[in-house]
């Protein structure tokens, strides 16, 4: 069997969070995306050579750019100095809460994986894409990294060790993202949380997360919208993003299940029986966001069920 040289990958958007669940909880989209090229090369060093659709916001340099941290922690814990190039094609808006760094990690640990002739599972580079998100935004979180490269829905029961728990995706369940023409980047987004919560808030968080996973696993799509509610990040997030609770009152009035803040934002999920019933919220929203005068990128999509894989390789 011939080896392989080049290997191209994609990752979906992911939404983080999911309302309830912060920080331990996400799901990945379809359509929306990032593609990235790794190849050989034999410097014994990772080099990005291009970035594409990024306005040339994101850095070339291999320690801070996502896709090479990821692969670097990869073949650190290989002990390999093997050398690799980088081309990373943008699909996602920077800042946008749709796990825009996420998806070049993933994207890249996947093509590098196979590259290397798939030393680790699909859950194992989970880790490594951890560390990238260290450097993007300060914080070795998963809920965006894990169903980005798995795929559907996913648990992250907990952190120390990771332990990751794929979920089922109700049938039929659609979701609406809505991407209000602004930049928030995470810093500042996680910068406005409490560092306390009452236990009031906490037991209500903690039935919220619990009646959601339990909605996921009997299909319950009434339970699901009961518990897609947060009272600890969203309460301080949502002042960051004009229109954010008028919207929601619009939407659930359309018959949507629940909406909420995707990731840090400013991005926003809205949660739908059906397509038809998304496409219905996006109109709404789109009539609201022109009356506030603030432009809005509506997408369309199914729970994407398969994650991160390989495109191409030569």
């Amino acid at each position: 069997m011939r080896a392989l040289r080049r290997v191209k990958a994609f990752a979906p958007a992911t939404v983080a969070n999911v309302s309830c669940g912060f920080d331990i909880l996400g799901f990945a989209i379809e359509a929306l995306g990032d593609q990235v090229t790794v190849s050989f090369n034999d410097e014994a060093r990772l080099r990005v050579l291009r970035i594409e659709g990024d306005g040339g916001k994101l850095p070339l340099e291999a320690d801070k750019n996502t896709c090479a941290v990821a692969i670097h922690a990869m073949l650190l814990h290989l002990g390999s100095r093997q050398g690799m190039d980088i081309i990373l094609e943008k699909g996602l808006p920077l800042g946008s809460g749709m796990g825009s760094s996420a998806a070049s990690a993933a994207a890249a640990l996947v093509a590098a994986n196979v590259l290397l002739g798939e030393p680790f599972t699909k859950a194992q580079l989970v880790p490594f894409a951890m560390e990238a998100e260290r450097v993007a935004c300060g914080a070795a979180h998963a809920d965006n990294v894990a169903p980005a490269i798995l795929g559907g829905f996913v648990l992250i029961r907990d952190y120390h060790p990771l332990d990751l728990v794929p979920l089922p995706v109700p049938e039929g369940l659609y979701c609406t993202l809505l991407h209000p023409h602004l930049e928030l980047r995470t810093e500042d987004a996680r910068s406005v949380l409490k560092q306390q919560v009452s236990l009031k808030d906490a037991t209500v968080q903690s039935g919220n997360i619990a009646g959601l996973v339990a909605g996921l696993y009997q299909n319950d799509l009434a339970l699901v919208s009961r518990s897609l509610k947060d009272v600890i990040a969203e309460p301080s997030r949502a002042l960051l993003i004009p229109g954010f609770y008028a919207l929601r009152t619009a939407v659930m009035q359309e018959g949507a299940l629940g909406s909420g803040i995707s990731g840090s934002g400013p991005t926003i999920f809205v949660m739908s029986p059906s397509e038809e019933q998304a496409r219905r919220v996006g109109a709404v929203a789109e009539a609201l966001y022109q009356e506030l005068g603030l432009g809005l990128d509506v997408y369309y999509s199914a729970i994407n069920r398969q994650g991160a894989h390989v495109l191409e390789t030569a």
